[in-house]
C-alpha cells in the first residue's frame, strides 16, 4: 500500500503557493513538443490525481493549451505552475515548483517519440510514446 504525502512550493515570487497530495513520490519527463517549447526542453513533472490546493489563486493565469488541456502560471513571475486535464482531476506539476525533491525517483518518460536525438537520460525509466500515452488515458 502506498502512503500519500502532502508536498508544498511554490512559484519564484511567492505570489502563488502549492500544496498537493501525491500518491508516490516519482517524476517523469515530457518529451512532447508543446511541453518543449513550453519548458524550454524536456518537462520533468510530478503527477497529481488528488487533492491540489492553489493560494494566490487571483495571480495564477491559465491558457487551454489543446481541447482536453490546460497551464498555469503565474501573472507575476511567470513560473510554470501546471498542466492540467479539463475532464478529470489530473494535475502535472513541474518539479522545480516543490521544495522537497531530494527522495524523488525519476522512473518515467512520456512522448519519447517526440524526444530529439539532442539530448538523452541515463536513467532507467520506463517510456511511451505518445499513442501509448492515449491509449493509457482512455482516448
Amino acid at each position: 500500500m502506498t502512503e500519500k504525502k502532502t508536498y508544498t512550493g511554490a512559484c519564484l515570487c511567492g505570489a502563488v503557493s502549492v500544496a498537493a497530495v501525491l500518491d508516490k513520490a516519482t517524476m517523469g519527463a515530457c518529451h512532447c513538443g508543446m511541453c518543449r517549447k513550453w519548458a524550454g526542453g524536456p518537462l520533468m513533472a510530478v503527477e497529481c490525481h488528488d487533492a491540489v490546493t492553489w493560494t494566490g489563486e487571483d495571480k495564477i493565469g491559465v491558457y487551454d493549451s489543446s481541447d482536453w488541456a490546460q497551464r498555469g502560471f503565474c501573472k507575476q513571475c511567470g513560473t510554470h505552475l501546471f498542466y492540467r486535464l479539463k475532464d478529470r482531476p489530473f494535475y502535472a506539476l513541474p518539479a522545480g515548483l516543490l521544495d522537497d525533491m531530494k527522495n524523488f525517483v525519476f522512473d518515467h518518460q512520456v512522448f519519447i517519440d517526440e524526444k530529439p536525438a539532442n539530448y538523452s537520460f541515463a536513467n532507467d525509466t520506463d517510456n511511451l510514446t505518445g499513442a501509448e500515452v492515449f491509449a493509457k488515458a482512455g482516448g
